[in-house]
């Protein structure tokens, strides 16, 4: 089967599902809610390769659920994630296995193969719409490139609710990822038998441990006597597109493990067994060049949004409850403040953003990363209160008393010379400053603390406050 006979099988099935007319559940793979390509591509390639194959004693269908509240699948969702189709269509069109599966890496075309094939949170919230007299849905999920759902269940482990799914109660029956443990999914011995259970911080891809489980459970095999190595070589080639991505090409530094290597290493030696020498360098950097072209096409307020995460942590001294709001960007802050349309432009937008009713954000985080003209990868920290002042204020100034060390922050300067127009002083009286948005700017030197690394330092020290 091509990904792209699976992808518009499993919508088909999304459809029989909410019909009542599908004899067995599906367990949905749901990726986080920042829905970036890892996360996107975890929760296709996993769906893949488990499909009927997992748990191990009731097999059962895989659906892919991609984690945008607000985006059905199609036009927008290619608008959104452009680098996403064009890993898709790098991974399905050269070649392409069947002539109705060629499809062009434009709005038109590849809209219509996203709405046919993909099923996304907003997808399924508009088919349950309007259903009056139904009981909650339940629905079995494994999670990917996450481990704890923002809306939680009650007592019991592992079950909880996403934002704009409220009405869909998820039974989290497996686990892949490589962020901190949040104390949500249930233990190894609750789960269906032969469901996985991988927690481990470190990987720079989720899809790295993705592909090193297929191997080790033996699915990646299973599916090599189902499925032709044409067909394999489409899996391959995007999972390498999350890793590859995701590790800067293994280039990152502090981001790349064994697993990383390894997986890019199968992957790409399977590749290259069908397809002789494959330049895999070019289909990188073809999705590089779409990533970072990408934010050209949305708004300031959708750049903060496209690659965000939220924490909400509770003071150990006066019991008050933080909403934390990381935004990751790939352009400098520079380039925000002129899309933005200028440094107080900046800061009334992003307050804005933060304290809207869908946010509510007491302390809203932008992290920059980008490579500057002269080939230099540079990091940025912002970080604004937003709401709860006081209490936000004195979280900030002691994470940046605990951390700053650590992160390496350093006064701001601009490193992107191709943005001449903005002076430094006025970026920094502006961010630097208490007006409308207490709000402090540092150069991050230390380039290996991503995300991944700074919230739950940052969540830390509001817990502890």
């Amino acid at each position: 089967m091509t990904l792209l006979q699976f992808l518009r099988n499993a919508r088909q099935l999304h459809l029989a599902f909410l019909a009542g007319s599908l004899p067995e559940p599906p367990i949905y793979v749901l990726g986080n809610p920042s829905a970036d390509l890892d996360s996107i591509i975890s929760s296709i390639i996993y769906s893949y390769c488990a499909n009927n194959r997992c748990p191990t004693t009731t097999s059962r269908p895989h659906i892919p659920l991609i984690n945008l509240p607000n985006v059905p699948a199609g036009s927008e969702l290619y608008r959104l994630r452009p680098e996403f189709v064009t890993a898709l269509w790098l991974s399905t069109n050269f070649p392409a296995l069947n002539s109705d599966e060629r499809f062009e890496n434009a709005s038109e075309s590849a809209g219509k193969i996203l709405r046919e094939h993909l099923v996304t949170v907003a997808d399924f919230a508009q088919g349950i719409n309007g259903r009056s007299g139904v009981d909650k849905i339940i629905a079995d999920a494994t999670m990917v490139d996450w481990n704890a759902m923002p809306i939680r269940g009650g007592e019991k482990k592992g079950t909880g609710s996403v934002a704009g799914l409220e009405e869909v109660s998820f039974r989290t029956v497996g686990c892949i990822d490589h962020h901190v443990d949040e104390d949500f999914v249930p233990p190894r011995d609750a789960l269906p038998q032969g469901q996985p259970m991988i927690i481990k911080p470190g990987p720079g891809s989720c899809s790295s441990l993705i592909t090193d489980e297929l191997k080790s459970s033996g699915f990646w095999t299973a599916c090599l006597e189902t499925s032709s190595a044409e067909e394999m070589v489409q899996i391959s080639k995007l999972s390498l597109a999350a890793i590859l991505i995701d590790t800067s090409n293994l280039t990152a530094e502090g981001k790349v493990t064994d697993v990383d290597v390894r997986s890019v290493e199968f992957l790409r030696t399977f590749v290259d067994s069908v397809h002789g020498n494959w330049e895999m360098e070019s289909f990188y950097e073809q999705i590089l060049a779409a990533k970072k072209n990408s934010l050209e096409l949305l708004t300031f307020e959708e750049i903060l949004d496209r690659d965000y995460k939220d924490w909400t942590e509770t003071t150990r001294s006066s019991k008050t409850s933080l909403k934390l709001g990381f935004c990751s960007s790939v352009k400098p802050i520079s380039w925000l403040i002129q899309k933005a349309g200028g440094s107080q432009e900046f800061l009334e937008r992003t307050k804005k953003f933060a304290t809207a009713d869908n946010k509510q954000l007491d302390i809203v985080v932008v992290m920059s990363s980008f490579t500057s003209a002269n080939d230099q990868f540079s990091r940025e920290l912002f970080i604004g209160a937003a709401g709860h002042e006081s209490i936000a204020i004195d979280s900030i100034n002691a994470f940046i008393e605990q951390a700053s060390s650590e992160l390496g922050l350093e006064n701001w300067k601009s490193v992107n010379e191709e943005i001449t127009e903005l002076h430094d002083e006025e970026i920094t009286s502006s961010l630097d400053g208490e007006a409308d948005l207490w709000s402090r700017l540092w150069l991050q030197t230390n380039s290996t603390a991503s995300r991944k690394q700074v919230a739950p330092m940052l969540r830390s020290t509001v817990a502890k406050l």
